[in-house]
């Protein structure tokens, strides 16, 4: 019997790890909009990385846009199907019919993975005088994205804000072998990050 008990018990406190630790949101303890107080000021941009459930990860950057935590979006993805538009396209189109201005909106094109994401905003975050933004992409993205780009944004603050819940993942995404399956391949890819490896 204790031994079951410790198994669950082990096993409760590494799903809580792995979701505190895949997820971090530096909001977490701010309103929904912007005050002047560390870490929920208004930031430069708002960026959102494609891939998972890109619809919902845009909705939320949209959402941040209208309730003034900055005066630009940032959407980054290259075409998860060649003969169309690049999904960073597909993103700008969504934030339009939202109401979004074009004159708000900036999109980098050609990323395949979070690696050439955080790459290739750069030189965006530069033209466009950008110093802080706010990341937004699924939960178990989170914390590799945030290295990535904390990486590569050199002069740039960066600040998490994962979607809570998309089409692959939630609060019970242990329920699931995708879950499961999104959630070690995050930790391996993540030990590969500091390993300096292939990402």
């Amino acid at each position: 019997m204790k031994t079951i008990l410790g198994v669950i018990i082990g096993l409760a406190a590494l799903i809580v790890g792995l979701t505190f630790y895949l997820g971090p949101n530096d909001l977490a303890n701010c309103g929904d909009q912007p005050s002047k107080v560390s870490p929920c000021q208004e930031a430069d941009a708002i960026v959102a990385i494609s891939g998972g459930d890109t619809t919902a990860r845009t909705n939320e950057a949209i959402a941040l846009y209208k309730n003034g935590w900055a005066p630009k979006l940032v959407f980054s993805g290259a075409a998860q199907d060649k003969s169309g538009p690049s999904n960073a396209e597909v993103m700008r189109r969504l934030a339009r019919a939202a109401g979004i201005p074009d004159s708000a909106i900036l999109t980098e094109e050609q990323s395949a993975t979070t690696e050439e994401n955080a790459q290739n905003t750069r030189s965006i975050f530069a033209k466009n005088h950008i110093f802080s933004v706010i990341l937004v992409t699924s939960a178990y993205h989170q914390r590799r994205a945030g290295l990535e780009f904390a990486a590569d944004s050199t002069g740039v603050s960066v600040r998490n804000h994962p979607v809570a819940s998309d089409k692959q993942w939630s609060v019970v995404w242990w329920l699931t072998p995708t879950g499961w399956y999104l959630a070690l391949s995050e930790m391996v890819k993540i030990f590969a990050f500091y390993l300096g490896g292939a990402r």
